[in-house]
């Protein structure tokens, strides 16, 4: 075969099969052809020149079926010529075994299949039914719409809306618009909601607020189990009982268990007690009275003038049968800022009640120029400012003197005393000593004083001590500095901290360096 042959005999090829696939698109396109409505019953037939040749007036217990639906009414005109019928008075449409639709008013179009239903419209489904003034059903898609108000009522929920979708297949309802849930637990408000009459879940798409009794949740995009009582929440997600407000970008409510979860940006707030707890993973045990906070988990003691920041590895809050908070407890590399004082410790409890914070496990506290540190540390606070200190077994407090110098006070047992959060008075019971550079007006050293005692009380002033008076069995001497070699110018436990003194709030969620204890 020649070229030329081969061109010709593709070209024809290419136009035999265009022709057929053309000639086959009209045959697909009209097979799928429209079914005509069929009149079933009626007690009357007639015609009316007036309205059209076409039309039917058909009167009394009237039946049409089209495409396994049937259509019931009192009366109605039959439009042959357009397949369309209008019905009027006790109007029904059976679109199957489960799902009836009633109105007083209906225009049907049989060759679109669409619905259009108006006055007292009542779709019924299962247990579901849906009341409106207008509604159009499309046979086709199976979707059911009102746009200017409806009620949907099932076994428990009642739920309103301006606008509303029915998928009758996934038995699903969309609405949009001044969105109204009411439950016999709570009442949901939404700017749009989809309900799942089968599961009786509803879906959130937009801002929504569920509020009972107990408590008020708000998202703007989540899930709500009306059957088990189980939520989940995301953007803008917070929950709210009480004084209590917990925000995260996503929660998780069981109301039944009263287990809560939130991930991802988590914030506890309550108004009562002016705290606020921060972290990326939070569990609220609200039957038990118990929340947790993990994941760079912060407390913020609020005071308008000089809020208090706690990092830890983990913050518990304990709440009375109320939900008032009583007790903050911080576990493990725990570390605080306050302008005027800052800590450290393993574990921490900052009681509400009495708004006392005690610390354990190797704690100090940085207040101005002082370093105090124990075995434990209680801080009794008023009025967000610190009245007394009390240090428990092994206390030391070291302040630096100078370049290389630390006036120190050692004992059993101590009491700071705080006015203004500056403290200006301690009392020290049980084996006191110290060690205090003198100095003269211009700072020119006089001597290194060592004392021992079994009581001290000293009195400070201008963060510098003013007085000294040991109490049973004292001994005191002032020594010239070179007679004491620098080794024996540290008490016994003496350790400077102040690498690991947070300078600045955010300094709390650094890893800190052991210090050398002489």
């Amino acid at each position: 075969m020649s070229k030329a042959s081969f061109k010709y005999y593709f070209i024809s090829f290419k136009l035999v099969v265009l022709v057929s696939f053309c000639s086959f698109i009209p045959e697909v396109a009209f097979s799928q052809k429209t079914t005509k409505i069929r009149l079933i019953q009626a007690g009357s037939m007639q015609y009316d020149k007036r309205l059209d040749e076409n039309v039917k007036r058909l009167i009394g217990d009237v039946i049409f079926e089209h495409d396994s639906a049937y259509l019931l009414c009192d009366s109605a005109y039959m439009h042959d010529a357009t397949n369309n019928l209008e019905a009027f008075g006790n109007v029904r449409i059976k679109v199957n075994d489960s799902l009836n639709i009633y109105s007083d008013l209906l225009n049907y179009d049989g060759n679109n299949k669409i619905a259009y239903l108006n006055k007292n419209v009542r779709l019924v489904d299962n247990n579901a039914v849906l009341t409106t003034n207008h509604l159009v059903y499309d046979r086709n898609t199976k979707i059911a719409h009102y746009y200017d108000g409806g009620k949907i009522v099932d076994t428990e929920n009642k739920l309103t809306s301006f606008i509303g979708y029915y998928y009758t297949n996934s038995k699903e309802f969309f609405f949009k618009d001044s969105v109204v849930l009411i439950n016999p637990k709570y009442t949901i408000t939404s700017d749009t909601l989809m309900y799942n009459t089968t599961s009786e879940i509803s879906y959130f798409l937009g801002p929504s607020y569920i509020t009972s009794d107990e408590n008020i949740i708000y998202c703007e995009n989540g899930w709500y189990n009306t059957l088990t009582d189980i939520s989940r929440f995301s953007r803008n997600a917070y929950f709210q009982k009480r004084e209590q407000i917990i925000k995260g970008d996503s929660l998780y409510y069981n109301r039944n268990t009263g287990l809560g979860k939130a991930t991802n940006n988590v914030t506890m707030i309550d108004t009562a007690q002016n705290v606020i707890v921060k972290g990326n993973n939070s569990m609220y045990y609200e039957n038990d009275g118990y929340s947790f906070m993990t994941d760079s988990a912060t407390a913020i003691l609020i005071d308008e003038a000089d809020s208090l920041f706690l990092h830890a590895d983990t913050l518990k809050v304990i709440f009375d049968s109320e939900q008032q908070a009583q007790a903050l407890f911080a576990y493990y590399k725990t570390k605080f800022y306050k302008n005027d004082i800052q800590g450290k410790c393993d574990s921490l409890v900052y009681n509400f009640q009495d708004s006392t914070i005690t610390l354990f496990d190797q704690p100090v506290i940085w207040s101005e120029d002082n370093q105090l540190i124990a075995d434990t540390i209680v801080l009794l606070t008023k009025n967000n400012q610190i009245e007394k200190m009390l240090l428990i077994h092994s206390a030391l407090i070291i302040s630096k003197n100078d370049t290389n110098c630390f006036n120190q006070i050692k004992g059993k047992n101590m009491i700071s005393f705080f006015k203004d959060n500056e403290l200006y008075k301690i009392m020290v019971k049980g084996n006191s000593e110290t060690i205090y550079y003198v100095r003269e007006e211009d700072n020119a050293l006089i001597g290194i004083n060592q004392a021992r005692s079994s009581e001290m009380l000293i009195y400070l002033e201008n963060k510098e001590f003013k007085t000294i008076t040991y109490i049973d069995r004292p001994d005191a001497t002032l020594y010239p500095e070179e007679e004491i070699p620098p080794q024996e110018r540290k008490l016994k436990g003496f350790i400077w901290l102040d690498e690991i003194r947070p300078k600045n709030k955010f300094d709390i969620f650094q890893e800190d360096s052991p210090g050398k204890i002489e």
